[in-house]
């Protein structure tokens, strides 16, 4: 089913899950800059919110309209819901739903023509990767997917730069909320979740501690439940357990978002990422992200 309830039909030839990790990991720099773009952040400032994470989660969840701190804990889902409350206080009194997502396209439109140049929003190729983008986006369902649910209520942008990243956001948030569930499934919490992530040794504990939020005292104490439970090793690592506890939930998130890109096919998935490959390399040697693509 597409954005618009109707039946679509995925091509005939199946596709391997691990080419949705692959998508991800070449599109994620295209939408996930906006993050910790200074352009974005000076918007966010301009309609009236204040310093700091207010403008992450305000921007984020602003598509889903003015949802409490409770909904962003719960579709966020590992960020200290202390962390989340103080910064989304009082955000919608400051500006709307509305005005925070448009100041949030603005940041997107000045952060893509600062890290890429002009040419390349008209080229050809941007429009061939919009093409394709939104042929994935079509195959997104709704029902769990309140991130994607939001974003896909969104009317789409004119310039068509602004509708790749958005059709790009769409398949990123879908992937995000089926995440969260291979997370519930497991009966991890938030933190315990970041906990297993560190020990896998893909991003230091100390920046997915801080980034989040976590107190030392909440963070010893996960890591604690953890080591009892078998799945780290006391040391910082993943135990076994761990080991196999971590693959099921990459093989889970994989498959809850395939949908796009079977959609799509293998071809235009290649092609996509080929398209979208050298954009997402200039964001992160701008940027200095951590991002693979």
């Amino acid at each position: 089913m597409d954005l618009h309830g109707r039946v679509v039909t995925a091509p005939a030839g199946p596709v391997e899950p691990v080419l949705a990790r692959k998508m991800w990991r070449t599109l994620e720099p295209f939408h996930g800059f906006v993050y910790f773009s200074p352009d974005a952040a000076a918007e966010y400032l301009a309609v009236g919110l204040a310093e700091g994470r207010m403008g992450y989660f305000a921007s984020r969840s602003a598509p889903m309209g003015a949802v409490t701190a409770d909904v962003v804990t719960a579709t966020f889902f590992n960020f200290d819901p202390g962390l989340v409350e103080r910064s989304m206080d009082g955000a919608w009194d400051l500006a709307s739903p509305a005005a925070v997502h448009e100041a949030r396209l603005r940041g997107v439109d000045a952060g893509l023509r600062s890290a890429l140049g002009g040419a390349w929003i008209a080229s050809p190729e941007m429009y061939e990767a919009l093409a394709l983008a939104r042929t994935a986006a079509e195959a997104c369902t709704v029902p769990g997917r309140p991130l994607y649910a939001g974003h896909a209520s969104l009317p789409w942008p004119e310039e068509p730069h602004l509708q790749l990243w958005l059709a790009v956001t769409l398949v990123r948030e879908f992937r995000g909320d089926g995440h969260v569930a291979a997370l519930t499934v497991e009966g991890l919490t938030g933190i315990e979740a970041l906990h297993l992530h560190a020990a896998s040794g893909e991003v230091p504990a100390s920046i997915l501690q801080a980034s989040r939020g976590w107190s030392d005292e909440a963070w010893s104490a996960a890591g604690a439940r953890l080591d009892e439970q078998d799945l780290t090793d006391g040391h910082g690592g993943l135990a076994v357990d761990g080991v196999a506890v971590r693959q099921r939930i990459e093989d889970t998130t994989d498959r809850l978002a395939l949908a796009p890109w079977q959609h799509l096919g293998q071809d235009g998935s290649d092609r996509l990422r080929e398209l979208v490959r050298p954009w997402s390399k200039a964001i992160v040697a701008g940027s200095g992200f951590g991002f693979r693509s």
